[in-house]
């Protein structure tokens, strides 16, 4: 694997540095490994960088004094001396309806793939899912490591709005709505938790590396747990990484 990116200026404020390897998290964790090297090692200034599958967007706070030192250190750094991340990431069970109310794609997939409702609902709860970026909608969930038997292009025509929770496939990932919004994904299920909190401290408690597994809830389950966060009665099932 070549481990040289492309590297060039993106915008005025900003550097993205592209590689050419596939999804998978082995690859991830080399990603968030670059990434926290490059805050201690090689950026002069403040910044912020955002990941997503095969990309780092390192994004200038204030000045953008440095951006052309920074593009030179980057241009000649040897990448294959960064280590991989040591982080197994936290495991956090997420509960999802799967009812058809919520599940607007469901026997469409279902009838595409050949399978049940009940089989698909049992190959999308089965997996545990890596987190790899959150965007394009703050808080919002990109999962690999999907069941490539539930694997389905975008949605031909973009619905104009789902439910906040909503849940999607796309290609080969799957992933969670934070808020209502227009949606290209299959949307097969909705999760009554809150993704994004633009008023806590940390407005999203997930972090790139994170484990997710999803569970089948009822319909009044679902209705209980909303009433729950609502009233601040209600725990994320999560198990911390040590």
């Amino acid at each position: 694997m070549n481990l040289k990116p492309k590297i060039n200026r993106f915008g005025e404020r900003s550097i993205l540095l592209q590689w050419d390897f596939k999804i998978a998290p082995e690859n991830l964790f080399w990603l968030l490994g670059v990434k926290d090297y490059l805050v201690e090692n090689v950026i002069k200034s403040t910044v912020y960088i955002n990941n997503t599958y095969n990309s780092l967007l390192v994004t200038y706070d204030n000045s953008i004094e440095y951006v052309y030192d920074d593009l030179k250190a980057l241009q000649t750094f040897n990448f294959s001396s960064v280590e991989s991340k040591v982080y197994k990431g936290n495991l956090y069970k997420i509960p999802v309806c799967y009812d058809l109310e919520f599940g607007l794609d469901l026997e469409a997939l279902s009838a595409l793939k050949s399978l049940t409702v009940n089989e698909v609902i049992q190959l999308h709860t089965a997996p545990i899912y890596t987190l790899y970026f959150m965007g394009f909608l703050p808080g919002f969930l990109y999962l690999g490591g999907m069941d490539n038997r539930l694997a389905t292009s975008r949605k031909n025509e973009p619905r104009k709005a789902v439910l906040k929770g909503a849940v999607g496939i796309a290609e080969n990932q799957t992933g969670i709505y934070p808020n209502s919004s227009p949606a290209g994904w299959q949307i097969i299920g909705n999760s009554p938790i809150n993704l994004f909190d633009t008023k806590a401290e940390k407005p999203s408690i997930f972090e790139a590396g994170d484990r997710i597994q999803f569970y089948a809830i009822s319909k009044p389950e679902y209705h209980h747990i909303k009433d729950a966060i609502r009233s601040g009665n209600f725990q994320l099932k999560c198990e911390i990484d040590e």
